[in-house]
């Protein structure tokens, strides 16, 4: 492929919640490499140890901490500084490879008590739940959104937690996936007929269409194309900025791909020793 080293992309949209962009002039294989980095292998922080101290909700522990578990955690500032908790020398939990949380909450009203992520606090202000980010703050770029409902208490009930975010990624647990979906399509006219449809006047058209003529659905067939465009629609949960998923992902990619390139050439290095 002459193209292979020469790709170029180009940002059509980009939000606090989603990016769409462009990729050109690369194979099929690396933009689906691209996808499944982003989603399996961009680290991010979650909860991955609890110790209850009381509770008296209608919630098992063992749902609760599931619950916990699956709550986005701003990691944008933090994430790249922390190491994985495999590789640290500590023995049990320290600063530089998990964050604090506490949950202490008691019902004493005859109303009933929703235990939300603003209960959960942090003990690292650049960590906390997606819906308390910037709240601090003057000037919230996220504005406002609801908190995530944990479980709910009636009189009498408590619930008293202690947890722990580390780092880790989706290939691990799905609670690390910084994204609600990644997508990307390459032949928005089918011209490739990679898709067959049986009628295709029934389908919409792609929003990246190429066709004015609304009588016409799908271009002509091209069985000497290949795909070379491809248009990426990534979303995010809130624990990264969707830009830097992408990033993040594209480095974790060129990293695997220089070690492998590494462990080839010093093998070839053996071999040629033992000649």
């Amino acid at each position: 492929m002459p193209y292979a080293n020469q790709p170029s992309v180009t940002i059509t949209d980009l939000t606090a919640e989603n990016v769409k962009f462009q990729l050109e002039d690369t194979d099929l294989s690396v933009a689906n490499a691209i996808r499944r980095v982003m989603i399996a292998e961009t680290p991010t922080i979650a909860i991955d140890w609890v110790q209850f101290e009381a509770n008296s909700t209608v919630l098992s522990d063992e749902f609760l901490a599931h619950r916990l578990g699956m709550i986005p955690l701003t990691s944008d500032d933090q994430v790249e500084n922390m190491q994985y908790s495999r590789d640290c020398t500590c023995s049990d939990f320290c600063p530089d490879c998990a964050v604090e949380f506490t949950l202490d909450v008691k019902c004493s009203d005859e109303q009933t008590r929703h235990v939300t992520t603003d209960d959960f606090k942090s003990a690292e202000p650049k960590v906390v739940p997606v819906t308390s980010r910037g709240r601090e703050e003057e000037s919230n770029e996220y504005g406002e959104s609801d908190d995530i409902l944990i479980v709910k208490l009636r009189k009498g009930q408590e619930l008293k937690v202690r947890a722990y975010g580390k780092k880790g990624f989706a290939k691990e647990h799905a609670k690390w996936n910084p994204t609600a979906g990644v997508s990307f399509e390459y032949d928005p006219d089918n011209a490739l007929r990679h898709t067959l449809y049986p009628k295709p006047a029934e389908w919409l058209k792609s929003e990246y269409t190429e066709i004015e003529d609304e009588d016409i659905h799908q271009a002509e067939y091209d069985f000497q194309s290949k795909p070379n465009k491809f248009f990426f629609n990534v979303e995010g949960v809130g624990s990264l900025k969707p830009e830097n998923i992408v990033l993040m992902g594209v480095q974790i990619l060129k990293k695997k791909l220089s070690d492998l390139q590494t462990q080839l050439q010093l093998e070839l290095h053996n071999d040629a020793l033992t000649i």
